[in-house]
């Protein structure tokens, strides 16, 4: 099994609910994997039931050839699973540098406090914040930061736990159009090394990112394929919208900062 990760008849009920239902996903080394669908898909639920924080009604998922489908969440970050939320995670009264420093402290198999001053984890710290661009911002307090520079933290601090693969769920939520524009630069220019899945709904950041996409519909696989694909594709219209137009999904229209926005999205 050469995967990064993989899913095998994955599902997930709650009561009648079947949030996930029968959910097969195989993600390659180094692949920028994008979830998509309409809301209530499973999408976000699919991440949580990857990432450990819960637990699967019936199915397999191995990561790099270790079954975790009953291991908690601690441990599969210890095999290379970093995430972030669509809810800030951050620590809103330290600094910048100060919430990286935790979470490479953490990785080291530190207590979490007090903070961190050590030169060596402090080089680390600056390495992570230049990566995402916040070397200026440091010192400053996180409650000082805009939104967009709080989603440009949340994956610093994910990158601190060294993770192989990284678990994204709607980096661009809430964001303007530069904003978002600056989030794919991020997200284009990590290493190749560390292979993303990510929830998107802007579409316009997952054609332009993504080098497979997996589209969810009522908890199900509708198609995974090559994003060209997926544009392609009438089935994919009607889940959306409802129709078999494609081209009221996939055409894209200037916004008013300029950035184009998929219709459906």
């Amino acid at each position: 099994m050469s995967e990064v990760l993989r899913c095998v008849g994955v599902r997930r009920v709650f009561g009648a609910l079947r949030a996930v239902d029968g959910v097969d996903l195989a993600v390659a080394p180094g692949a920028r994997h994008a979830l998509i669908g309409p809301n209530g898909a499973g999408k976000s639920t699919l991440l949580r039931l990857i990432a450990g924080g819960l637990p699967v009604t019936d199915g397999k998922i191995w990561l790099n050839e270790h079954d975790v489908t009953g291991k908690p969440e601690a441990r599969r970050a210890e095999l290379g699973v970093g995430q972030t939320f669509q809810h800030s995670m951050l620590f809103r009264t330290l600094s910048v540098a100060d919430n990286v420093a935790l979470a490479v402290q953490r990785r080291r198999g530190r207590p979490w406090l007090p903070v961190p001053h050590r030169p060596a984890w402090a080089a680390r710290v600056q390495d992570l914040l230049a990566l995402v661009g916040l070397q200026d911002r440091a010192g400053q307090r996180v409650e000082a930061l805009s939104y967009a520079e709080c989603r440009q933290l949340e994956v610093a601090v994910a990158l601190a736990a060294e993770p192989r693969l990284l678990l994204l769920d709607e980096p661009a939520a809430g964001m303007s159009a530069a904003s978002t524009a600056r989030l794919l630069d991020l997200l284009r220019g990590l290493p190749g090394d560390i292979t993303l899945v990510f929830v998107e709904h802007d579409l316009d950041l997952v054609f332009e990112l993504a080098t497979d996409v997996t589209v969810l519909h009522l908890g199900r696989v509708l198609m995974s394929c090559p994003p060209a694909d997926v544009q392609r594709s009438a089935e994919v219209q009607q889940a959306y919208l409802g129709t078999s137009r494609r081209g009221e999904l996939f055409i894209t229209e200037p916004s008013a900062g300029g950035h184009h926005v998929a219709s459906g999205a």
